[in-house]
């Protein structure tokens, strides 16, 4: 029974569990119980720009006029087009919200059509006015061009406001001939107000970041460098890339912003970068991630996006707060360092108790525990404390290594207690002492081992910690305190000679294990 990390189980899931629910109090929908530790794992975070780091929503960014014209003109204008429109869509809709409407009396109005890249009113005493790309309306001139370069190349949308004081020919569909540049018309995305905070904190945790969009790369640096994405003084166009896996994975490993990203190339830079070894965890909400979210170690959705990627994704942001990813993170964090604690109490108790049975197998002597003991050390000394251990706070990086960590703790730690509580068992047997005795004098000593051990997992000490451990100390003292503990666990209390003994092996082994993982982790760097 004692070799058996049973409770390992239980806390182990106990904790996942806890984790989940967090996260569901917060909208965050863990689709696994793994789910909660995978984000916790991730050193690269690949993000996608509309719907991640923006709110997929159009923003006025400002005016430039053109021609002579002035400001006051270029804004009575531009509100007047934005009214004029039954349906405005989401350009104009920014436009209104930044331009009142003049009152201007509208004689004639043309949406926007992709077909045409423009949109038309025609404003009694006003004359027509054109909105639309700056390359169809505007004339051919080397200082407006030059304008709207550089402009797109820091990540707005430029439009073109041009008026004409003859409606043209009798086609509203043609342009006439004669079209002054009124102003050019800045937009940009909407970036989310706390982008910059959350990923200026991933930062900080060590994680790289990849912004990987479908849109024009200058945009999409210009995005990536208003969110503070490092290293996003360009955007590389995906359209460039290489097709072989190696050299493709070394492009996205050096850079930090992609655009003209098509779907099957999003999947690929994923795969492109665990080949690199890294854990890696892809955002999106649109089709066109689905499958990259499905190959990706973590894929995470938004609430709002398309049902597809909310089935493949693991996690589902089920209000689209970006900012809940730091607490995924800390939950995560908390569940696996809390998981290696809880694995180091159980490991070493299965490493004493095989190498007890071991040793009295040789020799052929009387087991040194009764099963009700062994249950009151593991109660004491691991289930007990391994619970609140369990469910501690706890956001420190998690380090690789779990499991070569976790027996470099155990082994030295159990042979060094198993040794020091067989020495003692065996001393004082052979001594005066009866087996009963004998037997409550190497329960006490391996309840004290354990309850170094305790201390020796829990570092950095905390006040509860130390105070967990005087509870469990001071529960096993009441049991002896108490007829009906001493005689319900079949305790009798051991000669002078034998607390002495105990005391001199707790403190020998106590010394051991406390020096066993210092020993190990040097001679492992």
């Amino acid at each position: 029974v004692a070799m058996v990390p049973d409770g390992l189980v239980l806390l182990t899931s106990l904790s996942f569990i806890v984790g989940v629910v967090a996260l569901a109090r917060r909208q965050a929908l863990a689709k696994e119980l793994a789910s909660v530790e995978l984000l916790a794992r991730v050193d690269v975070l690949c993000l996608d720009k509309t719907g991640t780091i923006t709110t997929g929503e159009i923003s006025f960014a400002g005016l430039e006029p053109l021609g002579g014209s002035s400001e006051q003109d270029a804004a009575s204008a531009l509100g007047a087009l934005a009214a004029a429109d039954p349906s405005p869509n989401p350009t104009l809709a920014a436009i209104a919200a930044a331009h009142g409407d003049p009152g201007w009396q509208v004689d004639d109005a043309l949406p926007f059509s992709s077909a045409r890249k423009w949109a038309s009113a025609t404003f009694e005493g006003h004359g027509l006015h054109h909105l639309g790309a700056p390359d169809i309306l505007l004339p051919d001139d080397d200082e407006i061009s030059a304008r709207v370069t550089v402009h797109a190349g820091e990540g707005r949308r430029v439009l073109a406001l041009t008026r004409s004081d003859a409606v043209g020919d009798s086609d509203p569909g043609s342009l006439p001939a004669e079209r002054h540049p009124v102003a050019l018309v800045l937009l940009e995305d909407t970036v989310k107000p706390d982008v910059r905070e959350i990923l200026g904190y991933f930062v900080e945790q060590g994680l790289e970041l990849k912004v990987i969009s479908g849109d024009h790369p200058a945009t999409v640096a210009a995005v990536a460098r208003r969110a503070g994405v490092p290293d996003a003084e360009t955007g590389i166009d995906a359209r460039t890339l290489p097709g072989d896996p190696n050299e493709l994975a070394d492009m996205v490993d050096g850079h930090a912003v992609f655009g003209r990203v098509t779907p099957h190339q999003k999947r690929a830079m994923v795969e492109a970068l665990q080949s690199l070894g890294h854990t890696v965890a892809m955002t999106g909400d649109g089709v066109n991630d689905v499958l990259a979210l499905k190959d990706a170690d973590m894929g995470i959705a938004m609430g709002s996006g398309s049902e597809a990627t909310r089935a493949v994704a693991q996690l589902v942001l089920l209000d689209d707060r970006f900012g809940t990813l730091p607490r995924v993170l800390d939950e995560g964090r908390r569940v696996i360092n809390n998981i290696e604690r809880v694995a180091n109490l159980f490991i070493t108790k299965a490493a004493y108790a095989i190498l007890l049975t071991a040793l009295i197998g040789l020799l052929g002597a009387p087991f040194p525990f009764l099963p009700k003991q062994l249950t009151l050390i593991g109660t004491f000394s691991i289930g007990v404390p391994g619970f609140f251990l369990a469910l501690a706070p706890d956001t420190s990086l998690v380090r690789k290594g779990f499991l070569p960590r976790v027996l470099r703790f155990s082994l030295p730690t159990g042979v060094a207690a198993a040794i020091a509580t067989f020495v003692c068992y065996e001393s004082v047997r052979a001594g005066e002492a009866t087996l009963a005795e004998a037997r409550t004098t190497a329960t006490m000593t391996l309840l004290a081992l354990g309850l170094v051990i305790l201390l020796s997992i829990s570092r950095p000490l905390r006040r509860w910690k130390l105070g967990l451990a005087l509870a469990m100390g001071c529960s096993y003292v009441l049991v002896m305190v108490l007829e009906t503990g001493r005689d319900f666990f079949e305790l009798d209390s051991p000669p002078t000679a034998a607390w002495v003994i105990s005391a001199v092996c707790v403190a020998v082994g106590g010394i051991a294990i406390a020096m066993a993982p210092r020993l190990t982790d040097r001679s492992v760097r």
